[in-house]
Formats: structure tokens, sequence, C-alpha cells
């Protein structure tokens, strides 16, 4: 095994949080892999990114055509310097740095039948029908998976075939279903009773099951799939029972899931009876359409050498020509062979098409490389067989106001792609804006590129603020394609804004390392959102999302915000006076319904979500990745210098830990597994306060541990603690099973021996024990000498027979996996001060983790990017935007215009949740007294009750004497005495909230008394 190969192995940390989603089977066959992509414009980009993200085992590209202004416009891996150059060779070096497992292959000549033989796929993008009718047909011969992609402007194309026999091993991305078993009856057939609490709903006839944990009818257990019948009372018949044991008690029903033949016809068939993924009949209608008119686009090419020219209305009407032409459609068994062509939409699409735009390739190319891990890995229903998508909303309604041919002439520029569409003096308009990005993780990363390229903030006035608390760990590498692993310890914010800046030179990123939150308001306060036109979230929490959302209502700004859930994305856009403003779930369904996106491990964890995703991260590097590394070590032969120093040390150091020899007794696992404790609760949170003390305040003068960064404090070991005795009891065990040794599950004997063992000596490990947070300042320290000692008990452990690498099982009660991350979660809880769950809430929470994964997390962003278009580009109605929300595992996407905004009424006063009431405070100030007669007059409000926040300012059932001695303080005068601070100097308004006498279930708006 070569040092690539033991790099790779090393490198599948990366993947652990795509393993939640995709599972090993899968992911094995991904990396296994080999693809042909050609075509490497902006699409073509997306495609290829999001595949070496996921980790393909090789990409070979092929596009030897020279890379053009217009292709800046969407392609990130160019620069100016790339123009005339092969767009494949361009591509190359760039791809290798995103992920240095995947082999990037550049194929300079045309595309044959011998070099197409050697893929499981082939992915055409901006390519000419004549070559996918080719392509596609030596496809088909050699059994190669075809997928065509392509954009034209705000319309876009995908068709796969996998052939005519492509089975689907797994349909969803969804766990089986399982359901505790109350009784199971003797009989033909037997009926199986759930218990009460348990919901049936969801088992359908015909559906496919096995048993387990069944005390009395055993025969049941890990038996051959059984088929069931859903009875009228919910019970399941599940076939003859009769010569089985009589049932006693316990057990559990899982459902099997089964595999699924999906039959496609060749491009040839289906260009004329296209089959197309559409959520309704006027969408399919809607899609037969475009289907047309990119067959009309392709001969106007054929014909005329070229495409249509933007906004031409000559090359427009050509090709709306060219549309009615065609043959029509055979149609299908189950959609209408014959439909009037719409031929105002066709003609729109001729307009527009000339252009490349950065979001409509974004999100393409994301749904075109999830298809490519379908087809590769047998995971999820792949398309059946087209999906149009397009976003001609982004074009005003009025025709007055569409661009011309002139405004939309190429300019020699990097936007020339986009301008083709919009036009100069849109572009223009983008440049001067200044945004807020909050959030620079796996969405973040994603609408940055995105801004760059499209020139958000890229002029003169304009800019781009973007702010994150958090620092780059490995497991961010698989989805953030921004980052590098020399990046690893850095600040989110400082290195994304970096890699944009290398994107677009002109883009113009100032950088925030405070979080936006209720504690940060003097930073993030009115005049930092008076320099900003619109704010971007890409947060991992709904408390996060409501918190900037509220910003947004009380500033009057445009929210675009988007979230993922494994294959499951949304993208939202929030309009002052236009749309409702934004709702997070209840905090009783969110807790009960919702999965929670973590989408990082954080050093500063705030929630138990956060601690028990770094006690599920703790348990996969500890016995797994560690044991495939040194097993990898000892085939391969390698030494430390010719692997990543960074990743080694962090594998390898932790689980070598106190013993620096491999253990040979059930002692020396309670000796290490005592040492780990001490390292990650005690010793490594007294450093973390060394670099960073209880009293650090920052240069400008905010405390360092404020707002969700809660300051730790150092755990002492006590064998009496049962948190403390079960951590030490489960890794003891887990890390003897990963030796080949024989555990205890004896806490008596255990006690005993925890009492008699000295204290471990961590000194020589204390000075390179770091979290993600200065991992690369770690293996600077990390000198010859340490290096030379590490390397020479990493060969003492490699004399010994191979370790047996542990995959984390939460279903398994008796392994310890779960007993370890419970543990783990709640003794970090405990370090930061957050409530700890019990074991049963903790395997639950666990099991609802659902990660990032790239392919969704571009989707979400392109479909935000859109959006931006509508926001820039001035008022727009209500039926211009878009609600969107996507699951690419199940080919669905629907887009959907938003709510308006509740209109409230109160006499003559009428208003939404984007209202609030004005009242200067006037010179010299307003007293209390004055401000409510002002009220009275002036809205006809006789105020019940004034607050500022949770402070009482005043209520009309106080009484004469308390009212007397309020009434005549001006107003700032009242808040000071009340919360016994000065209102800041900086703010421009005083938020006041009032309930009024007649009305005391009406939510009245916000008062802002301006200061």
């Amino acid at each position: 095994m070569n040092v690539l190969e033991t790099s790779k192995l090393l490198d599948e940390e990366l993947y652990s949080r795509q393993l939640y989603v995709l599972g090993s089977t899968a992911m094995q066959r991904i990396q296994g892999a080999k693809v042909l992509l050609s075509g490497l414009q902006g699409l073509g980009a997306e495609v290829a990114k999001n595949l070496v993200l996921m980790g393909v085992g090789s990409l070979t590209l092929h596009d030897p055509r020279p890379t053009c202004w217009s292709d800046l416009a969407a392609q990130f891996f160019f620069s100016e310097q790339d123009l005339e150059r092969s767009r494949a060779e361009a591509s190359q070096e760039p791809l290798s740095q995103l992920n240095r497992v995947v082999q990037i292959f550049v194929h300079r000549d045309d595309i044959t039948e011998e070099l197409l033989s050697d893929f499981q796929v082939v992915v055409l993008t901006a390519s000419k029908l004549e070559e996918q009718l080719r392509v596609g047909t030596l496809c088909r011969k050699h059994g190669v998976c075809f997928l065509v992609a392509d954009t034209r402007g705000l319309v876009g194309q995908l068709f796969c075939d996998f052939g005519e026999n492509f089975i689907v091993q797994d349909l969803t991305e969804a766990e089986p279903l399982t359901a505790a078993i109350q009784y199971i009856s003797q009989g033909s057939p037997g009926i199986l009773t759930l218990r009460k609490e348990t919901n049936t709903h969801y088992f359908r006839d015909g559906d496919l099951v096995t048993f387990s944990g069944i005390e009395g009818m055993v025969e049941l257990n890990g038996c051959a799939p059984r088929s069931i019948h859903v009875r009228k009372d919910q019970s399941l018949e599940i076939g003859d029972t009769t010569t089985f044991s009589r049932y006693l008690r316990g057990g559990a029903i899982i459902e099997v899931k089964r595999p699924k033949t999906v039959r496609h016809k060749p491009l040839d068939t289906a260009l004329l009876q296209p089959r197309v993924v559409a959520p309704s009949a006027q969408a399919v209608h809607r899609a037969h359409c475009l289907h047309q008119a990119f067959r009309a686009l392709h001969k106007f090419q054929h014909l005329k050498g070229r495409p249509p020219q933007p906004w031409d209305p000559v090359d427009a009407e050509t090709v709306v020509g060219l549309a009615l032409d065609l043959e029509p459609l055979k149609g299908t068994e189950e959609e209408p062979s014959e439909e009037p062509l719409d031929e105002v939409l066709v003609r729109t699409v001729a307009l527009s098409s000339a252009g490349i735009l950065s979001p409509m390739a974004t999100m393409l190319g994301a749904v075109a490389a999830q298809e490519v891990l379908k087809a590769i890995s047998k995971k999820f229903m792949p398309l059946d067989q087209w999906l149009y998508f397009d976003a001609l909303d982004c074009l005003p309604e009025n025709e007055e106001l569409l661009p011309n041919s002139k405004d939309c002439a190429p300019r020699h520029c990097r936007y020339d792609g986009q301008i083709a569409v919009f036009g100069a003096g849109f572009q223009e308009k983008l440049s001067r804006q200044h945004y807020l990005l909050v959030g620079a993780g796996a969405i973040g990363c994603e609408l940055l590129k995105g801004f760059a390229l499209v020139g958000l903030g890229a002029g003169v006035g304009g800019g781009l603020t973007v702010a994150d608390m958090d620092h780059i760990e490995r497991s961010n590498l698989c989805r953030q394609f921004l980052f590098r692993p020399q990046d690893i310890g850095r600040p989110k914010a400082e290195v994304a804004a970096a890699a944009a800046q290398g994107l677009n030179p002109d883009l113009q990123v100032t950088v925030h390392t405070h979080p936006l939150d209720p504690t940060t308001e003097h930073i993030y306060g009115d005049d930092f959102f008076s320099c900003v036109d619109g704010v971007a979230a890409a947060l991992d929490s709904f408390q996060a999302r409501s918190y900037v959302a509220a910003r947004c209502t009380h500033y009057m700004k445009p929210l675009l915000e988007a979230g993922t859930k494994g294959t499951q994305g949304s993208a939202s856009v929030f309009m002052p006076h236009v749309t409702e403003v934004y709702r997070a779930p209840t905090s009783a369904a969110a807790s009960e319904n919702d999965t929670y996106p973590v989408c990082t491990v954080r050093h500063f964890p705030s929630t138990v979500e956060h601690t028990l995703q770094w006690a599920r991260d703790e348990f996969e590097g500890l016995f797994q990745l560690s044991a495939e590394t040194i097993n990898h070590h000892q085939q391969a032969h390698t030494s430390l210098e010719d692997m990543d120093m960074a990743q080694t040390l962090s594998l390898l150091q932790p689980v070598l830990g106190v013993l620096r020899a491999r253990p040979q007794t059930w002692r020396d696992c309670v000796v290490w597994a005592l040492g780990h404790w001490q390292l990650c609760f005690h010793y490594g949170i007294k450093q973390l306060l060394r670099r960073f003390p209880s009293d650090k305040v920052l240069e400008d003068g905010t405390p360092f541990w404020s707002g969700p960064k809660q300051c730790p404090q150092p755990l002492e070991f006590d064998t009496s603690q049962d948190t403390h005795l079960l951590y030490v009891l489960a890794a003891a065990n887990l890390y003897a099973q990963m030796h080949g040794l024989p555990g205890s599950q004896d806490k008596t004997e255990l006690r005993g021996l925890l009492e008699q063992l000295p204290q471990p000596d961590l000194q020589h490990l204390v000075p390179t024990f770091n979290d993600n947070l200065e991992l690369a300042s770690a293996s600077a320290e990390f000198g010859p000498e340490q290096l030379k000692e590490l390397n020479e008990a990493l060969n003492i452990w490699s004399m010994g027979p191979p370790l047996k690498p542990l995959m984390f099982e939460k279903d398994d009660d008796s392994n310890f996996h779960v007993d370890f991350v419970a543990a783990a979660a709640n003794l970090r809880s405990q370090n930061y001060g957050i409530p700890p769950v019990n074991r049963a809430q903790s395997k639950r929470i666990v099991g609802r983790i659902i990660p990032a994964i790239a392919t969704t997390t571009a989707a979400v962003a392109g479909l935000v990017g859109l959006e931006l278009y509508k926001v820039v580009s001035g008022p727009r109605p209500l039926s211009a935007f878009r609600h969107s929300y996507l699951h690419l595992a199940e080919n669905y996407l629907i887009r959907y215009v938003p709510f308006a905004p509740t209109i409230h009424t109160f006499h003559h006063l009428k208003w939404t949740c984007w209202d609030h009431l004005k009242v200067p405070a006037g010179q010299p100030e307003k007293t209390l007294e004055l401000l409510l007669a002002h009220l009275q007059e002036q809205h006809g409000l006789r105020v019940r009750m004034l607050m500022h926040g949770p402070a009482l300012l005043y209520s009309a059932g106080w009484s004469p004497e308390k009212q007397a001695q309020r009434l005549p303080l001006r107003v700032t005068e009242l808040v000071k005495q009340v919360t016994g601070r000065e209102p800041d100097p900086k703010m421009r308004v005083l938020v006041l909230k009032l309930s009024c006498e007649g009305e005391e279930d009406t939510v009245f708006p916000p008062l802002h008394y301006e200061l």
C-alpha cells in the first residue's frame, strides 16, 4: 500500500458526516467509482466540485474549448489569467486542491467508444444535441450510466439514462421502520399487535419485515423477510405462526427495505416521448414546453452555427418558429400527447438563453451531482427521466422593464454571462449593494462563492460583511469548499472571506468573528445596520435564525435564509411589507419532530446537541479511525514523516494516550480510559483556560466568554459520580474490544481498581492536546523528538495483530457505544454548564442528527441566489418571490409564493408585522406623561402597560402615588431608573412594547421612541 492509499484511509474522517446520510456501502462504491465529465463551464464546474467533495474515486475532465469572458460569471475555478486556456486544464489543479484523495485526469482528445467503456458514469454539460445522441448510444451499448445537464439563462435541463435494468438498493433516506411488539398470536395468519404508543400508520400492505428481541416465539427472531397485511384495527398479519412457540413478551418488528428496478429509455426515444419529473399537470405542460424550447435552441445553433444573441427579438422569433415546426411529442400512457406550445414561454427562454448564471449552475449542478451519486451508489431513486427547472420569475413582470439587446451586449468583463440576462444597469446595481452574511459554514461558503461570482458588493460603495465565530474543523472540509487542510483551526469567516476575494479580486469583504446575538448589539447596532442593504443567513439553529430574523424586522432589511437536513433543503426570502416575517417552529414541534441541523462540532458548545455531536465524533476518532490508521501503517510500513502531520496527530495521539505501548490487560485499558478522561475533562479544559482566561477581553472591550460562548470549568475525577464511572467503564471496554482483549461490566470491581491507580502523567501530552481551534499550531509545536517518540510508539503497536475498528451502532444496547457517547456528552455538558440529558434522550438525539452534505448545500445556495436577483432589482410584487423546498433523495422540488403579512386593525390603525409606531423624543425630551398623551391623541391608544424588554415602565393598575412618581420622568431617565443602566449612546431608538385598554389580546406594533 502506498502513501496515497494510506492518506486516503486517513481522509475517511472527511466523510464521516456523509455516512449518516448515504451509509458505508454507498460510500465505498462512491470512493471506487470512475466518472467522465465533459463540459467545464459553470454547470460542469459545479458537478465536478460536488463529486470531488463527496469523494468520488476518480474524475476525468474533458473540455478542450478555450475559456472566455462569459465563463467567469459562473466558473469559480477560472480567473482572468485562464482566458483562452483549455477549460479542462484550467480546472484540473483547483479541483485537485479540493480533495487530494480524488484523482483528477484530463482527456484532451475526442470522446471515443473505447474511452467510454472505462467509466461507470458519463456526464455531458453544455453539449450539442448530436454529441449527446452519439455518446448516449455508446453508453447504452456498454452499460454506462449517462447524464445530460444544461442551463440556458434562467432555464435548466437534466436527463438521466441508467439503462433498462438499473436496480436501486435503497430507495429512501429514511431509516427502516421499527415498532415495539405488544403480542403475537399463534395461528394462520398470526396477528401481531403493536404497543399502544407505537404509530402504525407508516406500515403498509406488502411491506417486508423481520423481528428481533422476542421472548417465547423465538422462531421469528432474525427470520427471512415476511410480507405483512395491515388490518383495519392497525394490527398486522405476519403469516403462519401455528407451529411456533407461544409468545411471551418484548421484541420489535423491523422493516426490510426491498430493491426496485428502474427502466429508462435511451435519449433518442426520450426526446420524443419525455417522462418529466413535475409536481402537477400544469408543471408537466410547462416542462414539455421547455423541452421543446431546448430542442429548438439546439436546432437554431445547428442552422446558424451560434446561439441566439442576448435579447434579440429576431433570433427569438426564429426559435419560436423552429419550436412550432418540431415533430410533436408522442406522449405516454400517463401523459397527454397533444399539448399547445406556450409561445410566450419559448420566446422568453430564447431571449434570455445566451446568459450563464451562477445560481442556476449551482442549483442544477448540485442536482446533477446527486444523480451521479445515485448511479454509482444505487442509493435513492434516480430521476425518471427529465427534469426542467426555470427561474424566469427573476425577470420583471412588466415587459417595459425587460432588458434590451444593447444593455445586454458583451462588455468583455467577468460578468458578461450575467449581463446577457439582466443587463449592465442591473450589474451596476448589484455591485453597489452591501450585504451581511451570517454564518460561514457549509451553506455560508456556497453563498459567499455565489456572491463573489455575481459581483454582489464588488463595486464602489458596495461590500460584504461576513460574521461567524467558529473555527475550521477537519470534518468541515467535505462540504465547505472554500476551506483547505492547512486552514484547520483558523476562523471560518477570515478564511472564507479571503477565499471569496480570490474568486473575485474586486470583492470588498469585512470580517467579524463576534456572534450575532443580544450580547453584541453594540457591534451590530443602528450604525451597522444603517449601512446594510440586506442579510443572508446560513445558521444551524432555530434560535439563531429567529434572532437574526428579528433584527431584520427591526431594521426593515430583506432576509435570505437557507437550511438543510441530509438530502432535504429549503430556501426562503422575507421582504419588508411584502412577505410574512420568518417564523421558527414552536419549541415543542422543533424538539419532537425536527432533526437537529448540527453542521459542525463546535469548540464552544452551547447546547446538548453540540456536546452529543462532539461525543459521537470522539467515538469515531478513538475507536474506528485510529484503528484503521494503525492497521494501514502496519501494512504499508509508512512513517509519520510520510503522513499529513495535523490529521495524523489528531488521530493517533489520543488513542496512544498515557500508555505509549499496546495494552495487554483489562487494567491497561482502564489506565488508558482514566487518562483520557483527565485529558478531555480536566487537563484539556485547564489548557483552554490558560489560552483564553475567564476574564479575557477582546480589543473592542467585549468579554471573550460571552453570549453562546460559555466559560468552561475543569472537572475533578470522582469514582462516586456515576457519569465519571460510566465513562471509564464504557471507554475501557471499547478500548479492549478494539485490541481484542476481554472487558468487564463489574462496576464495583472497577471502582476499587480506580481508587488504587495513581493519577496519570499527562504532561507530555498536554502541550499538543488541542481541539481543532489550534491544531495548526499543534503540528508546529510537535518537534523532532516528540515525533520520534510517537513514531516509536506506533511501531511498537504495529507489531501485534491488527486492531478492530468499531463502527458506531446506536441500536445495540450491549456494546457500550451509546453508553460512551451519552457519558462523554454529559461530562462535556458539565464542563460548559449545559443541562445534561439522560441516556434515552441521548440515543434519540444522536439518531436524529442529519448533517449537511455538499449537494444539498449547493442546491439551496443556488435557490437563494435566484431570490437575491429579485430583492436587488427593485420593488417586486409578492407573486415574484419564491420559497423553495427540495428533497434530492426523492426527486422533489417545489417553489411557492410566500404568504403576505397579516393586516391587523384597531379602530383606524392598521399594521402588519413589519410596522412600528414612531414617536420622536423631542427637544426637550418627552416625559412619560407626554408620551402617553401623544399615543392617545395621535393613535387613539389608551396605554394599559408599557415595557422596555422585560422591564415594566408603566402600568395603569399602579396606585396614583406610584404613577405620580413615574409620569414626570423623561423616558430615557425612566429606562435608566428601572433597568439600572444608561441607554446605549449609539442607540437611535428605544424599542418599547405596549398593551392598550379594550384590546388585551391584540399584539400592537412595537413603539420606536426615536432619540
